[in-house]
Order: structure tokens, then C-alpha cells, then sequence
């Protein structure tokens, strides 16, 4: 349910879009869903910093070494290495969800195309994104852009994993006074694929749930849920 000032908000925010007028209401009501899913990053990124920082200077208390401020810690590989391993497997997990979306199928979800409807192309209008309109093999790069974009965050957030966890797993070996390995050789080692593969599999978990559950449950006024009377077998 909708409290009744907020719908009274967007009611106003409407009567905006309708005037013609751009006003901070109707920015809100255009981009409410981003804006607070960016605020909950940003709250727990600085979280995730603020109680690792602490946990870092407890660990080295511990082991007799000196303590680091928050600005060193936050270019540390212990910090750099626990946000890259997440975003990898988030990354990850959309470059495979929008991609396999495109061909799989999964009658009864709303997370994917009903497979006995015939889907139909939008016509070409003015209004149309540059490359649809350009054609060839701009569009044909634009066709796939999504998940294409997503694959290249998840391809650049291993390799930062990588190079991030090599520096962590060093700091631990000179203290062990052990010598140092290179990012390849980490790569190599079982602590680095190990902390991949837990992230992957509960992304891939989370995914299949949201796939199936959908099917039986519902969400009343998401996008990501059937309407409340809508039968099982039904993709919409």
C-alpha cells in the first residue's frame, strides 16, 4: 500500500509531466527506484569500509603491527579485495541472467518471455535510440549492449579480485616471512577460486529463486510480479 502523502506526491508530480513542467517531484517520481537503490549502496559500501577498517586494525593489533587510518585503508588490498570479489559475482550474475533471458525460457515467470508468443519487434521511430536508427553493426553491437556492458564489469572486477587479493595474501606472507607470489600465481591458488565460487553460487541461487518463486508468488504493484490474479502457467 501506498501511504497517503506519497500518493498525494505523485499525484502532483503527474499533474507536472502533464504541464510540461520538470520539477523536483517528478525528477523524484522518474528516478525514485535508482536513487534509493544508489543511497543503500553508498550506506552500506561506507559501512562495509567503516566496520572492515576496524576489524583490520583489530587483526593487526593482534599481530603486533602498526595500526592504519582509514583513508590507507580504504587503498588496502584487505578492503579493495572484499568489494571486487562481490561486485565480480554480481556483475556476473546479471551478464548471465540478461543474456539467458534472451534464449531460455521458464513458463510461468515473470523474469522471462512466455515461449508459445511470438515476440514482436517495436517499429522505428523518431524517437528511437541513435543506433537503432544507424543500423548495421552499430546495431548490431547495440542489440547486445546490456549484457555485453555487464560482462566487461564482471571481467574487469575478477581481474581487480585478483591483483587486490595478491597484495592481501602478500601482506599476510611478509609477515609470515614468506616471500610474496605474483597476481598469476594467486590466480593459480585455490584461496582466490574459492572465494569466487561462494559468491557465484549464491548469485546463481538467488537467481533461480527469484525464476521459480515468482512463478507461485507475488509482489502486488512490482514489475518483477505477475499481477495478483494472473494463473501460474501465465508469464504475465
Amino acid at each position: 500500500m501506498i501511504p497517503l502523502a506519497l500518493s498525494h506526491r505523485i499525484e502532483q508530480a503527474r499533474a507536472d509531466f502533464i504541464a510540461g513542467r520538470y520539477t523536483v517531484r517528478r525528477l523524484l517520481l522518474e528516478n525514485g527506484l535508482s536513487i534509493v537503490l544508489l543511497t543503500l549502496f553508498v550506506v552500506s559500501w561506507m559501512g562495509q569500509s567503516l566496520a572492515g577498517w576496524r576489524a583490520y586494525n583489530q587483526e593487526q593489533q593482534d599481530h603486533g603491527q602498526p595500526l592504519v587510518t582509514y583513508l590507507v585503508y580504504l587503498s588496502s588490498g584487505h578492503f579493495l579485495e572484499a568489494t571486487s570479489e562481490n561486485w565480480e559475482s554480481e556483475f556476473l550474475q546479471m551478464a548471465a541472467f540478461v543474456w539467458l533471458t534472451s534464449f531460455l525460457f521458464q513458463r510461468g515467470s515473470p523474469e522471462s518471455k512466455d515461449p508459445y508468443e511470438t515476440e514482436e519487434t517495436p517499429p522505428l521511430t523518431p524517437q528511437s535510440p541513435w543506433p537503432a536508427r544507424r543500423g548495421g553493426w552499430v546495431l548490431k553491437l547495440y542489440q547486445n549492449s546490456l549484457s555485453i556492458t555487464f560482462f566487461i564489469l564482471f571481467v574487469i572486477s575478477f581481474f581487480l579480485h585478483a591483483a587486490s587479493g595478491a597484495r592481501a595474501f602478500n601482506h599476510q606472507q611478509i609477515d609470515h616471512g614468506q616471500p610474496p607470489v605474483s597476481m598469476l600465481d594467486y590466480l593459480g591458488r585455490s584461496q582466490f577460486w574459492f572465494e569466487s565460487f561462494q559468491n557465484w553460487q549464491s548469485e546463481f541461487l538467488s537467481i533461480v529463486l527469484m525464476v521459480v518463486l515468482a512463478i507461485f508468488l507475488r509482489q502486488r504493484g512490482s514489475p518483477e510480479s505477475k499481477p495478483v490474479q494472473s494463473p501460474h502457467s501465465h508469464n504475465q
